[in-house]
């Protein structure tokens, strides 16, 4: 993969958070490219991979990667992975005494999984009748690309819905050893020992934990030639909250000067949720997002929920996507396409650094960002990007992935947008001579300048930075096939509806707009929380809450600080210019 890159190591905290990072690493897996004569792909992959070698001297790409998760969250997935197997048959035992076996039924795998298991076996290779001559480039890397395409090829497609239980359920890649980290002191299933509070969280890293991410850690970092940075994907509503703001404290003391971009992910629904559960929500996310935000260069809550009080409003939703709000499967695949979008710009061959992404939003103290996104992004095929644009009459073609609508009213502090996919389509318009351009935007000589023009009609002083990617989000199985049958296999609008009744082959690839958006928005956002976690008594109605950890005076400080950061993203400039107006 070579060449120089500027790395990236990612954390993820949660079941829900492996949920969205598991969709995510699939599709960097789908984008990873071994053929050493196809031209430099527009992203760095090596910034999230690292290359390794197995006991068989087999090249590997395994992702720089820390994953923590509760006891009994793997299901069928091996906390050491099995890419660097002995093949020894563990050690006999010694005891003479009676020996008493308990064993239990392992769990079930389904279809998809078990076709992963006959890839690993060398079964697929036989079904699929391999070219082997293809296989012996590039030290066996090649081979690793070619099976998984082949597997596309051998299976039509899976239907997962009814067999997700946990994430690595449709994990499609191999982890390296030193990824996972199961806590074992609290239980992913089941009514007793749950990780509830952001108290537990935080009391969480020290000891036998506290080592073991530290020897992790370390092991990634030190093979890393120039770290620009941490991403943190965090269970915002959980006790996973509490060891978030430690580990983001953590990074901040170790790691100064190197970028943290931490992303608080929130589901649409909590399994087994009941009144008391909410309420222990509405505080985790609270003061989570107060503390994370404190301790990183920039904090983005992540969610299709309508807001993260206890009545939020409905789910959102998109014009092309058929997505079900309750499966985690479907709600968690469509913010990996948001999240493959905005991640782009620290990712690219010639890249902003993480640091400097977040300094042009997180100003003046506003960590808070908001996301927003159209996936996928309504291009007809063969239009051009000025049409495109323009078709989209109601407004910004994108909607809240933060739960923070926009405002409306051109406010905006700074903001980063990311359009990429359009690989083949015109960026501008074929202008004839002398006829006039039906629109501004059909003038324009370049794509960045068309898209930068149309979010300047809309925020017309605001600071924008603009990325533009051919390359599309490429999806493989499993990515659930959750499109509306309008779109063609490029993930672009077909001049034809679909035929009910006949085959549609479903979407291979997709074009997806993302923002980035320090906002005044976020101002009566933040208020919001803050006046709903305030509202309550945790003394009287969550006195387990408070057991668990957190003191009472620390969480009325984290409510003051979240109040202050709210006022932070007052704008004086609307009631300046009023002013000026009257005088």
């Amino acid at each position: 993969m070579g060449s120089f890159c500027r790395e990236v190591i990612t954390f993820q905290l949660g079941h829900y958070s492996n949920f969205v990072g598991t969709h995510w690493w699939n599709l960097q897996d789908a984008a990873l490219s071994y053929d050493p004569h196809s031209p430099p792909s527009e992203l760095q992959c090596n910034e999230m991979f690292r290359e390794g070698q197995t006991l068989g001297g087999h090249v590997t790409y395994t992702p720089r990667l820390i994953a923590m998760d509760l006891k009994g969250s793997l299901q069928t997935l091996r906390q050491e992975g099995c890419l660097y197997e002995t093949g020894r048959e563990p050690t006999a035992l010694t005891w003479k005494g009676n020996v008493m076996m308990h064993k239990e039924s392992p769990s079930s795998k389904n279809s998809f999984l078990k076709d992963l298991e006959k890839l690993d076996k060398g079964e697929i290779l036989a079904e699929a009748d391999l070219d082997t001559s293809l296989l012996q480039q590039c030290s066996g890397a090649v081979a690793m690309d070619t099976v998984n395409s082949r597997l596309e090829h051998v299976q039509k497609g899976y239907r997962l819905e009814g067999s997700v239980r946990v994430w690595s359920d449709f994990l499609r890649i191999h982890l390296h050893p030193r990824t996972i980290l199961v806590i074992n002191q609290y239980n992913h299933d089941g009514e007793a020992h749950r990780l509830e509070a952001f108290g537990q969280g935080e009391a969480l890293l020290q000891g036998s934990v506290l080592d073991d991410l530290e020897d992790k850690l370390h092991f990634f970092v030190e093979e890393c030639d120039y770290l620009q940075g941490f991403q943190v994907l965090c269970d915002l509503s959980d006790g996973f909250s509490g060891l978030g703001s430690k580990v983001t404290e953590m990074l901040q003391d170790s790691y100064s000067g190197r970028g943290i971009l931490t992303w608080g992910l929130v589901p649409v629904n909590h399994r087994d949720s009941t009144p008391m559960k909410e309420v222990y929500h509405l505080m985790n996310n609270a003061i989570g997002t107060i503390n994370m935000a404190n301790h990183s260069s920039f904090f983005c809550p992540l969610t299709l929920r309508g807001g993260l009080g206890r009545r939020p409003t409905s789910p959102t939703t998109f014009p092309l996507l058929s997505y079900d709000p309750t499966l985690w499967y479907h709600s968690s695949a469509v913010l990996a396409l948001a999240l493959d979008s905005m991640t782009v710009p620290y990712r690219l061959r010639h890249n902003t650094t993480m640091g400097q992404m977040a300094d042009a939003l997180a100003v003046s103290g506003r960590k808070v960002v908001a996301a927003h996104g159209a996936i996928p992004f309504p291009m007809a095929q063969g239009s051009c990007l000025p049409s495109a644009l323009m078709e989209c009459s109601d407004g910004l073609p994108w909607k809240p992935l933060s739960a923070c609508p926009e405002l409306g009213d051109g406010r905006c502090f700074g903001q980063s947008v990311t359009l990429r996919g359009l690989e083949g389509q015109s960026l501008v318009s074929s202008l004839t001579p002398n006829i006039k351009p039906p629109t501004p935007l059909h003038s324009l000589c370049n794509g960045e300048d068309v898209l930068g023009s149309y979010i300047r009609s809309y925020y017309p002083t605001t600071p924008l930075a603009v990325q533009l990617v051919s390359s599309p989000s490429k999806l493989t199985s499993p990515f659930p096939q959750i499109f509306s049958q309008s779109l063609g296999k490029n993930g672009l609008l077909r001049g034809q509806v679909h035929p009910p009744g006949t085959f549609w082959p479903g979407v291979s690839s997709l074009p997806v707009l993302t923002s980035l958006q320090s906002t005044p928005a976020l101002g009566p956002w933040l208020s919001e929380l803050q006046r709903s976690a305030s509202a309550i008594d945790p003394r009287r109605v969550a006195h387990n809450f408070l057991s668990q950890g957190t003191e009472l005076g620390d969480f009325n400080e984290s409510l003051e600080q979240l109040r202050i950061l709210a006022r932070c993203y007052h704008d004086d400039s609307a009631t300046r210019s009023s002013s000026e107006e009257d005088d």
